[in-house]
């Protein structure tokens, strides 16, 4: 296990231009100012781990989906070592905040496929689907209705039949009607919070 270091001037230097150069879709300056915010929450470590970041999804951009704050985390964290450097600070935040529609449909079926293996099943659906509907006290058994609405989302997303959804599924349902991208729940941020970006100001 690494352990932290200080962020020196010369690795946020060398960080800006390896994301200038990566053509991330947030200019020089604005780079800038979002390392200077993940230096500020980090304390000035070259590495933010989940907890520090879960903190972020949560006050800053109304997430409070447990399993699904999980998922952007790892999103984010592309070389899969338990933490997010400023590299991946940025280029996450890239998508997250002004990705393409391929872009966000892409880390969109990456956050549901909950173990990474390629599809989203019944099982990550009625998971996924469970923590992010509230119960109504006079529900017998929800879970029967969460049910019916993975059986919905099979219906119309599940264009080869094969009772699960593959990327081509999603994103082809995605395309067709731009609402489905959020299907599973809250993994990008709220169009208000992107419109005033009050709260994260960059």
């Amino acid at each position: 296990m690494t352990t932290a270091h200080h962020i020196t001037r010369k690795a946020v230097q060398v960080a800006i231009d390896d994301l200038c150069a990566k053509k991330v879709h947030f200019g020089k300056s604005e780079i800038e100012a979002l390392l200077n915010i993940y230096k500020t929450i980090t304390k000035n470590q070259d590495r933010m781990d989940r907890l520090k970041f879960r903190d972020v999804l949560h006050n800053s951009f109304d997430m409070t989906d447990d399993i699904l704050m999980d998922r952007v985390f790892r999103a984010f964290d592309r070389d899969n070592d338990g933490y997010i450097s400023m590299t991946e600070w940025v280029e996450g935040l890239s998508i997250f905040l002004r990705g393409t529609n391929e872009e966000k449909i892409r880390y969109a079926f990456t956050v549901y496929d909950l173990n990474g293996d390629g599809y989203i099943s019944r099982e990550e659906m009625f998971q996924m689907l469970k923590t992010s509907i509230i119960k109504q006290p006079s529900e017998e058994d929800p879970d029967e209705g969460i049910k019916d609405l993975v059986e919905i989302a099979l219906r119309k997303m599940d264009k080869d039949h094969d009772s699960r959804l593959s990327f081509q599924d999603f994103h082809d349902s995605v395309l067709a009607d731009p609402l489905l991208l959020e299907c599973f729940g809250q993994c990008l941020p709220d169009h208000k919070v992107i419109l005033c970006q009050k709260k994260f100001e960059i």
